[in-house]
C-alpha cells in the first residue's frame, strides 16, 4: 500500500493546509469583511498565485520532474544531481529578472487582471502586487525543491509547507493589521506582509529537508556558470518542454483572468464570493487530484523509461478509480449540501447572509465540474509522463475557448455563479478528452469491472445525496448563525452520517475496498 499510503499522507497534509487556509480567510472576513479593498488584495494575492501555478507548480514541475524522474532511473543519482544543480542555476537567474519586470509592471498587471476596480482599490492592488510580486521567486524555487523531493518519495515537506504560509497571513491578520492601524497605514496591507513572510518560511523549509538528504543544489551565479548549465542536454530538454506545458497551464489561468475581469465588472463582492466558493472546492481537488497526481507523476515516468506499459496502464487505472470513489460523492455534497458548508464556515463577522447565498450559488456551480477538476490531476500525468505535453496543451486550449462560449451563455442569467458553472462544465469536457486520448494509445487499458463499479458508487453517492438534500432544507442554517456551536456541531455530525451512508452502501454492494486501496 505504499502508494495510497503516501497518498494519503500528502491528503493529510494538504487537510492541514487547507483547514488553516480556511481559518486564515475567515479571520480575513471578520477582520476586514467584504469590500473593495478585500477584492484590492484577492486580485494582488491572485497575479503572483497565478504565475506560481503557470511557470513554478504548472509549466516547470510538469517539464521538470518527468525528465528528472527519467535520468534518476536510466543515469543514477549522481548525474541527476548535475541536473538540479544545473536548474536551480539558471532558475536563479531568471527569477532576479522577473521580479524585477514584476515589481516595475505591477500596474499593467492589476489592469489585465481588474480593470473594473474603483480608483482606490485599483491604487491599493498595485501597492500590494509590488509588495508581493517575489513571493513568486520563493515559489519557483520552491517547487524545485518539492519536484525533488517528490521523485525521491519524501512527500511531507512538500505538502506541508502551504501551511507556513497560512499561519503567516493568520498573524498578519491577528496582530499585523490592529499594528498597522495603530500606524496610520491601511491594514489590509498588512497581508501583504504576510504573504513575503510565508513564502520566506516554505522556502525554508524546502532548504532544510533538501539539506537533510543531501540534495541541496549548488547555485552558481554569473554568466558563466549559467552558459554551463544550459549547455546541459537535459536542462534545454526541460526548457523545450515547458514551451507546450506553458500553453496548457496558461489557459487554465487566462481562464482565470478572464473570470476575475469579468467578476471585477458585476455585483460588489464577486471576486470575493467566488474566492470562497473557490477555497472549499479546492478540499476535494486537493486533498484527492492533488495528493495523487503527486504520488503518480514520477511513477508514471519512471515505468515509461523502463517501457513497462503493463505498470503505467496499472497505475492510471488505479488512480482513475480512486478518484471517482472519492470525487463522486464530493460532488453530490457540493451540490446538495452547499448552503449549510458556506453558511458554517463563512456566515460569521462581517459576512451578511446574502454573502452566503451568492458564495453558495458559486460554490454550486464549482462542484458540478468537481469530477473533471479532479480526474485532470490523474489523467495529465499520464501525457507528462510520456513527455507529451503539447496534446494537453492543445486541449486545454479548446476547453478555454468552449469555457468562454459557457461564460456568453450562463452569466447574463447566473451572474458570477455562471462563471463558476462555466469552469465545472470545461473541467469535465478535458477531462473526457484526456481520458479519451490515452483510451486510443492504448497507454490506459482499463481492467475488468468498471461497470459494476461505477452503479456501485452511483447507488452509495444516490442514498447519499437524499440524506444531505434532507438535512439542507430541514434546518434553517442561515438563522442558526446565533447558535454558532450547535450549528457547527449539527454540521459535523451530518457530515459523518453521510459519510458513514456512503461507505457502508459501498461495501454492502460488494466493493471490496481493502483490495483497492492496496497499492
Amino acid at each position: 500500500m505504499s502508494l495510497f499510503k503516501s497518498a494519503s499522507t500528502i491528503s493529510l497534509l494538504t487537510l492541514l493546509s487547507r483547514m488553516t487556509g480556511l481559518v486564515r480567510d475567515l479571520l480575513m472576513a471578520s477582520t476586514f469583511g467584504v469590500s473593495v479593498m478585500t477584492d484590492a488584495f484577492w486580485v494582488a494575492f491572485r497575479i503572483p498565485n497565478m504565475l506560481r501555478r503557470m511557470f513554478a507548480e504548472g509549466a516547470f514541475s510538469q517539464a521538470f520532474v518527468p525528465v528528472l524522474a527519467a535520468s534518476k532511473e536510466k543515469e543514477g543519482e549522481a548525474a541527476t544531481h548535475v541536473l538540479i544543480d544545473a536548474v536551480a542555476t539558471l532558475m536563479t537567474a531568471v527569477l532576479l529578472m522577473v521580479s524585477l519586470l514584476g515589481i516595475v509592471g505591477a500596474p499593467v498587471l492589476v489592469y489585465l487582471l481588474a480593470s473594473g476596480l474603483p480608483a482606490q482599490g485599483f491604487d491599493a492592488a498595485v501597492i500590494m502586487t509590488r509588495w508581493m510580486f517575489p513571493y513568486i521567486a520563493c515559489m519557483s524555487l520552491v517547487a524545485l525543491g518539492a519536484g525533488v523531493l517528490n521523485t525521491w518519495r519524501h512527500y511531507a515537506v512538500p505538502a506541508a509547507t502551504p501551511v507556513l504560509l497560512n499561519l503567516a497571513m493568520i498573524l498578519a491578520a491577528w496582530l499585523g493589521a490592529p499594528w498597522f492601524v495603530r500606524l496610520g497605514i491601511e491594514p489590509i496591507y498588512a497581508m501583504a506582509a504576510g504573504v513575503m513572510l510565508g513564502g520566506a518560511l516554505q522556502l525554508g523549509a524546502i532548504v532544510w529537508a533538501l539539506r537533510r538528504i543531501g540534495l541541496m543544489p549548488r547555485v552558481r551565479v554569473g554568466l558563466e556558470p549559467a552558459r554551463a548549465a544550459w549547455s546541459l542536454g537535459a536542462t534545454k530538454k526541460i526548457a523545450g518542454l515547458m514551451l507546450p506545458a506553458l500553453l496548457g497551464v496558461s489557459v487554465s489561468q487566462i481562464s482565470l483572468l478572464i473570470n476575475t475581469q469579468i467578476a471585477s465588472h458585476l455585483a460588489t463582492g464577486s471576486v470575493s464570493w467566488l474566492n470562497s466558493a473557490s477555497l472549499l472546492m479546492e478540499f476535494p481537488t486537493a486533498m484527492i487530484g492533488v495528493a495523487l497526481g503527486v504520488v503518480l507523476m514520477p511513477q508514471l515516468a519512471a515505468a515509461k523509461a523502463a517501457n513497462d506499459s503493463a505498470r503505467f496502464s496499472h497505475m492510471v487505472d488505479w488512480g482513475l478509480k480512486l478518484v471517482v470513489l472519492l470525487a463522486v460523492p464530493a460532488s453530490v455534497a457540493l451540490l446538495t449540501f452547499a448552503l449549510p458548508l458556506v453558511s458554517v464556515l463563512f456566515h460569521n463577522g462581517a459576512i451578511t447572509a446574502r454573502d452566503v447565498t451568492q458564495t453558495t450559488a458559486a460554490l454550486m456551480g464549482y462542484g458540478a465540474g468537481l469530477l473533471g477538476l479532479v480526474a485532470i490531476k490523474v489523467l495529465a500525468p499520464g501525457y507528462f509522463a510520456s513527455q507529451d505535453i503539447k496534446t494537453p496543451a492543445l486541449i486545454g486550449v479548446a476547453v478555454l475557448l468552449a469555457t468562454q462560449g459557457l461564460n456568453l451563455i450562463f452569466v447574463p442569467y447566473l451572474a458570477h455563479a455562471g462563471l463558476a458553472l462555466a469552469i465545472g462544465v470545461g473541467a469535465l469536457i478535458n477531462a473526457l478528452w484526456l481520458l479519451l486520448g490515452l483510451l486510443r494509445r492504448r497507454t490506459f487499458v482499463p481492467e475488468p469491472g468498471w461497470g459494476r463499479f461505477l452503479l456501485q458508487v452511483l447507488a452509495a453517492s444516490t442514498l447519499m445525496a437524499l440524506f444531505l438534500m434532507w438535512a439542507g432544507h430541514h434546518f434553517d442554517w442561515i438563522e442558526l448563525r446565533a447558535e454558532r456551536l450547535k450549528r457547527i456541531g449539527l454540521m459535523a455530525f451530518i457530515l459523518i452520517g453521510s459519510a458513514a451512508i456512503y461507505f457502508i452502501s459501498i461495501l454492502a454492494s460488494g466493493l471490496k475496498l481493502r483490495q483497492l486501496l492496496r497499492h
